[in-house]
Formats: C-alpha cells, sequence, structure tokens
C-alpha cells in the first residue's frame, strides 16, 4: 500500500524491558515474536499508541519500554496498512537500528497518561 501523503514521521514501538535491553545490545530490533510471526515489525501512531497499549499491554506483567521511532530513517521498509477498524498503521519490513530511536520512555512513564499527551503534541 502506498504511503499516504499526511502520515506522522514518528511512530512509537510498545516493547518489554528485556527486549529494549536486547535492542540495546544488538544495535538493531528484528521485532517481538508477534512480529516475526507476521513477518513485519508493528508500530503505532501517535493517534492509535494509546487503543494498542490498552489492548496488548495495560496488564503486563513485565516491565514497559516506549520507543519513538523516526520513521524517515527507514526509508521505505515503511509501509502504512490498514489494521483494527480500517485505521492506517506505520510496518517495518525489516529491522529499525538504534540510529531511528529518538526517544525512549521508561518505567513509571509508560501508561495512559504518557499515550495521552502524544495525542495532545501530535508527536
Amino acid at each position: 500500500m502506498a504511503t499516504p501523503a499526511a502520515t506522522p514521521s514518528n511512530a512509537f514501538k510498545i516493547l518489554t524491558a528485556a527486549q529494549w535491553a536486547e535492542w540495546q545490545r544488538t544495535g538493531a530490533f528484528a521485532g517481538a515474536s508477534i512480529d516475526l510471526t507476521d513477518g513485519y515489525i508493528h508500530l503505532s501512531s501517535a493517534d492509535t499508541a494509546g487503543e494498542t497499549y490498552e489492548k496488548y499491554f495495560a496488564n503486563s506483567p513485565d516491565p514497559l519500554v516506549v520507543v519513538e521511532v523516526d520513521l524517515r530513517q527507514l526509508g521505505e521498509s515503511v509501509k502504512w496498512e490498514p489494521s483494527r477498524g480500517g485505521a492506517l498503521f506505520p510496518h517495518v519490513y525489516g529491522t529499525i537500528g538504534k540510529g531511528a530511536v529518538v526517544k525512549v520512555w521508561e518505567g513509571d512513564d509508560v501508561g495512559k497518561a504518557l499515550f495521552d499527551e502524544l495525542v495532545r503534541e501530535r508527536r
């Protein structure tokens, strides 16, 4: 699917602290188990990250990390594709290097309030 003209330049990946530690150790993220199964890395825009958090991560027993990714660094590996309710989500067909990471939130900073703030800021 072609990239829509008004897509954000940044997107967000919610992952466990252990997955983030591995990303830092190796220098690149190839995906969580669901990403590997689906064949691409699932990311969310600021507008959809809160719903992703609530649906898949809110009750996680593991400490969480949110990574903001500069999609421009990933070039053609990013495809905006419809998912939940037809909303477009950025999917990465490849790995995400540490150089594409813009900002990281960890621990107590990760929660519904963070995602509400991202929407307000339109990050």
